[in-house]
């Protein structure tokens, strides 16, 4: 009986523990890193989607508008740009690699405006059903791209939360102590300005 009782108690002893360490918050910083990194990689991924987009885009613009020459390689270089900027999960502590990662999108996404509202000079251009399909898979791609990025801010404010309260500052400060906070994205400054309208 003494034999199975301590047996019994060691069970009990080690469910106990078990049960007090997962209830410590030991898990809830590597829990909500990796929440992190797999909301950047759904930024990264709409990013990727938009980029695949274009040379389509570009080259059905360029049939029709070929004194657009300037938009287009605009648009050309802007994606080269963006694309040659690499931001993988261990860089997400850096916000010099991440703001210049969201400078090259941002130069991207003006480029990508300037290029549709070329659109409008053209009429023919406007009317292909090739163009029209592109510009709304690219519409919904922004879309997209907007919601992965407030995804991953709610993300990385949750990770960044946990570093710095408690209890799981506990651990961020022994176990964790090489654990950074992420980089947030930031509005860009002309995001901060009032749009200026004319009539």
């Amino acid at each position: 009986m003494s034999a199975s009782f301590s047996r019994l108690r060691a069970i009990a002893a080690a469910v106990l523990l078990g049960l007090s360490v997962s209830a410590c918050g030991y898990n809830t910083i590597p829990t909500l890193e990796e929440a992190a990194k797999a909301q950047w990689a759904q930024v990264q991924n709409q990013y990727q989607r938009r980029s695949d987009l274009i040379p389509n885009l570009v080259s059905t613009v360029q049939g029709y508008a070929k004194q657009e020459k300037d938009v287009l390689t605009a648009v050309t270089e802007a994606r080269a740009k963006a694309t040659a900027i690499h931001v993988d999960a261990a860089d997400l502590t850096d916000p010099v690699k991440v703001k210049q990662l969201q400078d090259a999108q941002n130069t991207l996404s003006g480029a990508l405006g300037r290029l549709l509202s070329v659109s409008e000079n053209y009429p023919d251009l406007k009317s292909n059903q090739n163009f029209l399909a592109l510009q709304s898979q690219l519409e919904g791609t922004e879309n997209r791209i907007a919601v992965a990025r407030k995804d991953y801010i709610d993300a990385v404010r949750a990770y960044n939360v946990a570093l710095r309260t408690f209890p799981s500052v506990i651990w961020a400060s022994t176990f964790f102590s090489g654990n950074k906070p992420m980089a947030e994205f930031t509005a860009t400054d002309d995001a901060q300005a009032a749009p200026k309208v004319k009539f």
